[in-house]
């Protein structure tokens, strides 16, 4: 970025107000407008002319529809939808570049027309005193900070789980949820719990739109399970299982757990709880942009440990409380819970008895996961303790 650039940012900063394309004038741009008479945001990536991508939605619905196309100087061409539909009619968008943004129109398949008018808005900052998740969200994608601030949740049931008060909430398009933790620990814990409970239901969201994205606004399934697992004095831990089709080759599904320490409400890594390797144990936190915590080490640090200490030592514990799961040779057994390349990056979470394991098995070998038996039992845990000295339960 350029010093003018960055001052330029400064100022929009203390004006509370930041012109989109100070996020990332070489990604993808944001614009705003009419569709008809209907509002729209609309995101393009225009770096490729030849290949021009992006997609949009209609203030009123919040659901994506994907846009694909060329751009020819002034002139861009865009056909909404996916391109596996190709023996289907698409809609086009007929483009030219204005002062301000782009103008043209919206063309159906039946030869209906709807004037198209799409400026960059001016996005107001977050407030301040919002929680975290907002300004980050603001900074890395202003497309889905516009749609998920009309999203409000909606409050359902209240339930007792360990001695604590919950209250569950739903983002009404989606359909997802999440609980927040009423009762039981200090309130300053309470509010930096229930900051990442929410944050990680609105990333949840993201991944829902990206999911229905995927499939062109045409079926596709994105279903989940938030199960609480654990509160603790220091440790709050659920799992969040999804099933999902997202227009790839097959469905798919999967355990996402989290894990949060009480104290700091950071979420917690394997190695702060369980560690098995030389030397000091290691934080290592994958954030939900793929990219580590500020104090994590690499991810080829966090990898040499899994797949030289962790797993194997996993796979040796296996074989003393659950053998039957592990027959030799493993060859004559379907799901080989004897290698330790299925255990190096388990999905993990916490409950009463233990750390509960999941292994990570190819596609085709997938009815594998899910095991019941592989949990570690605190006892075990408390021998090679991590990073952080947590209160486990007995």
């Amino acid at each position: 970025m350029s010093n003018g650039m960055f001052w330029c940012r400064l100022v929009a900063i203390f004006l509370g107000m930041v012109p989109p394309a100070l996020f990332a004038a070489e990604g993808p741009q944001v614009y705003s407008g009419m569709l008809g008479k209907m509002a729209i945001v609309m995101e393009l990536n225009l770096s490729d002319p030849e290949q021009v991508t992006g997609r949009y939605f209609y203030r009123k619905h919040h659901h994506d529809l994907a846009l694909e196309g060329r751009l020819q100087g002034q002139q861009l061409s865009l056909v909404e939808g996916r391109d596996q539909y190709d023996d289907v009619p698409r809609p086009e968008l007929r483009l030219q570049r204005s002062p301000q943004g782009w103008q043209g129109e919206w063309v159906g398949p039946q030869g209906k027309r709807l004037a198209v008018t799409l400026t960059q808005p001016t996005i107001e900052e977050p407030p301040a005193g919002a929680e975290p998740f907002w300004y980050r969200l603001y900074d890395a994608s202003p497309y889905e900070f516009l749609r998920l601030k009309k999203l409000p949740l909606t409050s359902g049931k209240r339930q007792e789980f360990m001695g604590h008060e919950l209250q569950w909430w739903t983002e009404p398009v989606s359909g997802l949820t999440m609980f927040e933790v009423l009762s039981g620990y200090p309130q300053a814990q309470l509010d930096s719990i229930n900051q990442q409970l929410r944050a990680r239901l609105r990333e949840e969201v993201i991944d829902y739109h990206a999911c229905k994205l995927g499939v062109g606004g045409r079926g596709g399934e994105f279903l989940q399970t938030v199960q609480p697992r654990l509160l603790s004095a220091d440790v709050v831990s659920l799992s969040i299982f999804t099933s999902y089709d997202c227009g790839g080759a097959h469905p798919d599904f999967g355990d996402a757990p989290l894990t949060l320490d009480v104290r700091s409400g950071k979420p917690l890594g394997l190695e702060d709880l369980l560690w098995v390797g030389d030397g000091p144990a290691f934080h290592y936190h994958e954030t939900r942009e793929r990219k580590p915590d500020e104090d994590s080490v690499s991810f080829d640090v966090f990898s040499q440990y899994r797949n030289r200490y962790l797993a194997p030592w996993l796979v040796e514990q296996w074989r003393r409380i659950a053998p039957e799961m592990l027959p030799e040779p493993a060859d004559d057994f379907e799901c080989t819970y004897a290698d330790p390349d299925m255990w190096d990056f388990p999905s993990w979470y916490l409950n009463e008895d233990g750390i509960v394991f999941d292994p990570i098995f190819p596609r085709v070998a997938r009815a594998c996961e899910g095991t019941e038996w592989s949990v570690l039992p605190y006892a075990v845990v408390k021998k090679h303790p991590g990073r952080l000295r947590l209160a486990l339960p007995d």
